[in-house]
């Protein structure tokens, strides 16, 4: 994604800087250093006062710090019609909890198609805002994370050492 209205904020996290991108419109990307399918910052702004910037930085803040389990920051996705819909099932699986591939395809009406399913999660553009790591192999193994699986298994350490109790 390189769009002319693109502005990107570099933020500090547990996992290392973090590079947040955003619209007019909310949040377009979450990449971690030396993430999988980032493109870098070509063509787009840095705007450390950009308001979605802003919130998401805040709301990262607050789930590493262990007082936030919901993002609520606007989004501002672009990918095909299946991608869509398999990132906002994403997007439902609770805090400290986990799902599988399988399970993910299901959900979007398409059991036959985990393959596609996992690509799909795979692409997600804000990993942990919606909650990609969360997804595990049908044996309940890490695998496939564009952050790498050492960052996958942070995030689950994390949530399942807060639990179910936050916001």
């Amino acid at each position: 994604m390189s769009l002319p209205d693109t502005s990107y904020l570099r933020h500090p996290s547990p996992l290392g800087e973090l590079t947040l991108a955003a619209t007019e419109r909310g949040l377009c990307g979450l990449y971690f250093a030396q993430h999988r399918y980032f493109g870098g910052t070509d063509g787009w702004q840095h705007d450390p006062d950009h308001l979605h910037l802003r919130m998401a930085a805040r709301q990262l803040d607050e789930y590493f710090a262990g007082s936030r389990a919901v993002f609520d920051v606007p989004l501002d996705l672009t990918g095909t019609v299946f991608q869509l819909d398999v990132w906002r099932t994403l997007a439902q699986i609770g805090y400290g909890t986990t799902s599988s591939y399988g399970l993910q395809a299901r959900r979007v009406g398409r059991p036959a198609a985990v393959r596609a399913t996992a690509t799909a999660i795979g692409r997600n553009p804000v990993s942990i805002v919606v909650p990609c790591h969360r997804v595990l192999g049908q044996d309940g193994a890490l695998s496939g994370y564009a952050g790498g699986l050492e960052r996958k298994q942070f995030l689950l350490d994390l949530e399942s050492r807060r639990g179910g109790s936050l916001r």
